[in-house]
């Protein structure tokens, strides 16, 4: 039974999970393509068709596209990645603002009593108390320079246990530096 777009809309309105996943499955791959030819970047792609598929089911209730619904989705990708360029270069632009005005501003210095040296042998302590799991995915993340996706194809688990991860790695860090440093640290993620 072919359904169309309205009785698709309605049941997904309803609350429908399955008609979600339905609909999820059969445009996720081709949206992420889509959203890669403006993003030129598979990952971002991804997490942008992500997004606007957890705000499509949050907001289903509301949902009324006057468009179909294939069209509603293509638009809404490219209006999502559009945004998500604009986004980065406003980023950008503020981060080379903050960048020029803090020339002048000398970072706050470690306590005296703590070397390179003495930093070496936290980070490794700290590696140390973490899951053996979290701990090759900081290593293979920020020694290894591996992306998320590689890491996860390495390991055979999803994207997301390996954002997972990462945040209780870095936690971890921030916790065990901030006696050193008087403050929290603040880890890029």
């Amino acid at each position: 039974m072919i359904l169309t777009d309205t009785s698709i809309q309605k049941k997904i309105q309803g609350g429908d999970i399955r008609e979600f996943e339905r609909l999820f499955n059969k445009y996720y791959e081709p949206l992420c393509r889509h959203a890669d030819k403006i993003l030129n970047d598979m990952d971002t792609a991804e997490d942008v068709v992500q997004e606007f598929f957890y705000h499509f089911w949050k907001n289903r209730k509301t949902f009324t596209p006057k468009l179909s619904l294939n069209a509603y989705l293509y638009q809404s990708i490219r209006n999502n990645a559009l945004h998500y360029l604009e986004h980065l270069a406003i980023r950008k632009r503020y981060e080379k603002q903050v960048f020029n005005e803090s020339q002048d501003i000398m970072p706050a210095p470690l306590q005296p009593d703590v070397e390179l040296n003495d930093l070496d042998q936290i980070i490794n302590a700290t590696l140390q108390q973490m899951p053996e799991r979290c701990s090759r995915i900081f290593r293979m993340n920020r020694f290894e320079g591996k992306k998320y996706r590689e890491i996860a194809e390495i390991l055979v688990i999803s994207v997301k246990t390996v954002e997972a991860d990462m945040g209780k790695a870095l936690r971890m860090f921030r916790e065990s530096l901030k006696e050193y440093t008087g403050e929290s640290v603040r880890i890029n993620n």
